[in-house]
């Protein structure tokens, strides 16, 4: 996968969808060691993709690029998604979450409806509000997933 070709539109939405899904770090902040999140560095805060350590899901696999361990429960995945299948139907969480979709022929449902969504479309989907998205067409899909859990949850 080329990302170079999408680096302007990743960069303005994983920076939008941090800010909104988590409360802003304070200046200082990153750089000081609590017992549940560890100190960040420059060779920690990169994560270059790396097909040896997918995880396999019955739809396809999945690259967790930001571990909700390692930044206070924020995330970032990549999905792939094989043809005519999604990860689970749609369901409902406390956390809200946003998609952003790189490659495929995708639909997106929110409360009661699907729609049709292509390539450089991001996705919001509310704390709460039932929630899906699967892959319509012959060719694998690949999107990204932000979201930032609770501190409590084991999730």
């Amino acid at each position: 996968m080329k990302l170079y070709k999408y680096s302007g539109m990743l960069f303005l939405f994983l920076t939008l969808s941090f800010s909104i899904l988590s409360a802003q770090t304070k200046p200082g902040e990153a750089v000081k060691k609590e017992s549940s999140q560890p100190k960040f560095t420059i060779d920690n805060c990169i994560n270059k993709f790396s097909i040896d350590k997918i995880e396999k899901t019955e739809a396809g696999y999945q690259y967790l690029f930001v571990d909700k361990n390692f930044a206070g429960g924020k995330t970032l995945k990549l999905s792939v998604v094989g043809p005519h299948t999604a990860t689970h139907p749609p369901h409902v969480h406390p956390e809200d979450e946003m998609f952003f979709i790189l490659e495929g022929k995708m639909e997106v449902f929110l409360v009661d409806q699907w729609k049709p969504v292509e390539p450089f479309t991001s996705f919001y989907c509310p704390s709460n509000i039932k929630h899906g998205i699967r892959n319509v067409g012959d060719t694998e899909a690949k999107y990204l997933v932000v979201k930032k859990y609770e501190k409590t949850q084991s999730k």
